[in-house]
């Protein structure tokens, strides 16, 4: 297709319906917009990760992208005010007959401001030392009166426990003193949406989220998960916190690309209520998903049971629980010796069979 003749889009009154269409001659996408009676046309790809211009929204003389918001003007492709660095194509338009023609020899040429990259996307590698162990605590609570959570003080023993008698370094992360937003559902407008790293903590550097990305990828061998029970599921923390690590699940199916290598996650689940196994059953599940490894008998436990009423008790019971004091040491011990040996066996898995999992990879067309 030859781009400098004029190439016909269709009648005009189809493009003046909307502010905004989006429209494919050969492999060109093209954001056709209708402003003030007149048209404007730039390339349907966006800068950053490709999203489709033409399917997002004309904010003034604007186009905005759909999946991240990049905005560039609508006839000359310039960045907003800010980033007039970053363009994409412009294209003359005309109308001939009642009907719209474009030119696709482009007026401008792309151009894309250097970006530093987020620190997140580095490459993955570990540095030599000693088993780095993470503790995550979900237990959400008032933060001007804290109260004594009997899931995230057995985590603290476990710390201690790593640290002191088996040399580890340890880290710990409580996500209630975390300000970090919900998932926004961006792998819900795309696939290719959801970005490494996660399009939120590249956009925002308020959120604290990178905190929790930068331990689970980059740091960690080990992670040791405390969560109390809540109506029969995880913490709502926990929840929160999984949502935006579909991040890193989705890299496996968008890109083929395991972050998390050689790493062992286990658990300690804590409830006035029972429903143990249910929630241990859907952190394997999800923590499986991500591409941790567990040790034999992943998780401890404690739980008086549906009728257990006087919660006071159940937190004396664990504070004095030398049982449970044990089986928080012997939890993070079984989980160092597991990471023990995968980091000497050196294994790194960079692809996964699709059969029976994911199917196939994603198509995504751009």
């Amino acid at each position: 297709m030859e781009k400098n003749v004029w190439q016909d889009l269709g009648p005009i009154s189809g493009f003046q319906a909307q502010a905004l269409t989006e429209v494919s001659v050969g492999k060109t996408k093209i954001a056709v917009s209708f402003k003030d009676g007149e048209f404007g046309a730039i390339s349907g790809v966006c800068n950053h990760v490709g999203g489709p211009l033409g399917q997002g929204r004309l904010d003034g003389e604007y186009v905005t992208c759909p999946w991240h918001n990049w905005k560039f003007h609508c006839k000359t492709g310039i960045g907003e005010p800010g980033f007039e660095e970053d363009t994409v194509p412009s294209y003359e338009v005309r109308v001939e007959n009642e009907r719209l023609l474009v030119r696709l020899e482009p007026l401008t040429q792309r151009h894309k401001k250097p970006h530093e990259p987020h620190p997140l996307a580095r490459p993955i590698k570990r540095e030599d030392g000693p088993v780095r162990v993470v503790g995550i605590s979900t237990t959400a609570m008032d933060h001007n009166h804290p109260r004594y959570s009997t899931s995230e003080a057995l985590l603290n023993i476990a710390l201690e426990h790593a640290r002191n008698d088996l040399q580890c370094e340890t880290k710990l992360l409580n996500l209630n003193a975390l300000r970090f937003r919900n998932c926004e559902g961006y792998y819900s407008k795309s696939a290719q949406a959801c970005t490494w790293p996660c399009s939120i903590t590249q956009m925002d550097p308020h959120d604290e989220m990178e905190r929790v990305y930068e331990a689970l990828v980059h740091w960690s061998d080990v992670v040791v998960l405390a969560t109390p029970i809540r109506w029969g599921q995880a913490s709502s923390l926990f929840f929160k916190m999984a949502e935006r690590l579909n991040c890193v699940q989705n890299q496996v199916t968008i890109r083929d690309r395991v972050l998390l290598q050689n790493k062992v996650a286990s658990f300690i689940i804590t409830g006035g209520q029972d429903n143990v196994q249910g929630v241990a059953g859907h952190l394997l599940g999800f923590f499986s998903e991500l591409g941790f490894y567990f040790p034999q008998f992943p998780f401890i436990a404690h739980s008086r049971g549906w009728s257990a009423e006087d919660m006071e008790r159940n937190v004396l019971h664990v504070m004095n629980s030398k049982e449970l004091r044990e089986g928080a040491k012997e939890l993070v011990r079984r989980a160092v010796e597991l990471a023990s040996v995968l980091l000497n066996r050196h294994q790194i898995i960079e692809k996964t069979p699709r059969g029976g999992r994911k199917a196939h990879k994603l198509e995504v067309q751009v």
